[in-house]
């Protein structure tokens, strides 16, 4: 493909105006929509309108159309990075792709074995999703991962892959491994079981949102000093937020960027490891082996 030729350059600006543009219609929608407020305001998703249903309406928030902004940015990120590919990878943005590509799938051999390398994209989707999701708060966007219904519905769906990779060998063996290693601890595992997605969903968001708390918290407590401090000085002067000016981005740049890609990258982690460590991998493939010798067995007769 010619990297040079226009319709390769416009390609390119599509894509990365539709990774800017859901953004500032989620700051437009944002502005708009929150209703003024004074002081310090440490509010949930807002609710747009909502659905009639039978059994109760379904509810459009904040933190579904955030994760829809999310969703079309990594979208059209990836379409960005493996626009051109080729096999001399002449552009940088495929450089990117290769060293993502490479060392997640490098993670996902080392945590969950050989067997799981199909993972990978999985995983990938996993960081990707969490990570952008946290890090809309740069553009003021309140982040899904701060509402415990969009961080529980990602636990649930993991859970239930956990489960999935569990009855591999049967339902039978699933139900047997819960009186391991006395079967009077059967209630104890059961909860262990069902702790699984809370605790993954709960940890995440209360990371996440504490985070976000704490970040207003000490931008009021930062404007409150400096009404202390200047507060003595004639006219504008008084009013200039002095300890807000640098203070809150260096902030940031921990509970924003840092806490938020370490807690996606926590949450792919116990993934990667509940997986892995819930498939009984050697009675599956015995098992596998003794089925495919009876086959050849009955072929053979």
């Amino acid at each position: 493909m010619n990297t040079k030729s226009l319709r390769f350059k416009i390609t390119d600006a599509f894509y990365i105006a539709m990774m800017i543009i859901p953004i500032v219609f989620g700051i437009v929608l944002k502005v708009v929509t929150t209703p003024p407020s004074e002081g310090i305001s440490i509010t949930g998703a807002l609710v747009y309108f909502s659905i009639p249903m039978p059994l109760q309406d379904f509810l459009i928030t904040e933190s579904q159309v955030n994760s829809a902004i999310a969703f079309i940015v990594i979208l059209f990120f990836c379409l960005y990075i493996t626009h051109g590919l080729s096999e001399k990878a002449e552009l940088k943005r495929q450089h990117i792709a290769e060293f993502i590509v490479e060392k997640v799938a490098a993670l996902v051999e080392e945590n969950m074995g050989d067997y799981f390398k199909g993972f990978t994209p999985f995983i990938i989707a996993i960081l990707a999703l969490s990570g952008v999701s946290s890090l809309l708060t740069l553009f003021g966007l309140y982040p899904p991962t701060s509402d415990i219904n969009i961080v529980g519905g990602w636990a649930v769906l993991v859970f239930i892959l956990i489960t999935y990779y569990k009855m591999k060998c049967g339902p039978l063996h699933y139900l047997k491994a819960f009186g391991d290693p006395v079967p009077f601890l059967a209630p104890l595992n059961i909860i262990s079981e069902v702790a699984t997605p809370l605790s993954m969903a709960f940890r995440h968001y209360g990371n996440v949102l504490s985070g976000s708390v704490i970040s207003v918290l000490l931008g009021a407590a930062l404007g409150g000093l400096s009404s202390m401090v200047l507060g003595w000085l004639p006219g504008f002067l008084a009013d200039i937020p002095l300890f807000r000016i640098g203070i809150p981005a260096v902030l940031s740049v921990y509970f924003d960027i840092f806490s938020g890609c370490l807690q996606a990258f926590i949450f792919a982690m116990l993934t990667m490891l509940y997986v892995a460590g819930g498939f009984p991998l050697e009675e599956y493939m015995n098992r596998k082996a003794k089925k495919e010798k009876t086959r050849k067995c009955v072929t053979n007769k």
